[in-house]
């Protein structure tokens, strides 16, 4: 019953949180070309299969975000990835979101993070050493333990990737819950294109 009564709540948060992310017009400027997911982890993920994401990921539909499908366990191997692999430094983050990111809005969020008292940091994807390139699934661990270690050993609240070969750059936010992650990135959305 526990684990149906956390699935009960998790899916709730997910949709409380997609309500946010749809009604924010300005967020669809910072959807990447990969699209965004929110990913929100079962408070003992170990596998992406208990993560909860966005079957699809979220789009653009008449210039506003979209859910392209319903949240599902396992929909997310990316993000949930990511949220596993920061949780093994602080497990308090749950969930996450990724967006856009370009130097522009890379200089503007860490200004921003620095008003919010936010740690904020930076990977170069330039810098990833071959063999991990190479490994399926490696990059992970690299990118989280780069972010981590860019951060002074804190897990940020904001952080970006720069791009490589087909790899388009993106920001990442995460949180304790999806709301939380929801409101934080649909603030800067606004403010950012307000």
């Amino acid at each position: 019953m526990m684990k149906l009564d956390e699935d009960i709540e998790m899916y709730g948060r997910m949709a409380v949180a997609l309500n946010i992310l749809e009604g924010c017009q300005e967020f669809a400027a910072i959807i990447p070309e990969v699209r965004t997911n929110l990913a929100y982890a079962r408070a003992n993920a170990k596998t992406r299969y208990e993560v909860l994401a966005v079957d699809g990921r979220i789009t653009v539909v008449n210039g506003l975000p979209h859910a392209a499908g319903k949240p599902r366990f396992g929909a997310s191997s990316h993000m949930a990835r990511l949220i596993i692999e920061i949780r093994k430094v602080e497990p308090a983050i749950r969930a996450g979101v990724d967006f856009a990111n370009d130097p522009r809005l890379a200089l503007w969020l860490e200004n921003y993070c620095k008003t919010k008292g936010w740690i904020f940091s930076a990977i170069d994807r330039g810098n990833e050493p071959e063999e991990i390139k190479q490994a399926e699934g490696a990059s992970m661990p690299w990118k989280v333990a780069e972010a981590v270690r860019a951060a002074g050993g804190c897990v940020p609240k904001i952080f970006y990737e720069t791009g490589a070969i087909g790899k388009e750059p993106v920001s990442v936010l995460v949180g304790r819950d999806p709301i939380e992650v929801a409101e934080q990135v649909s603030e800067i959305a606004r403010i950012y294109h307000g």
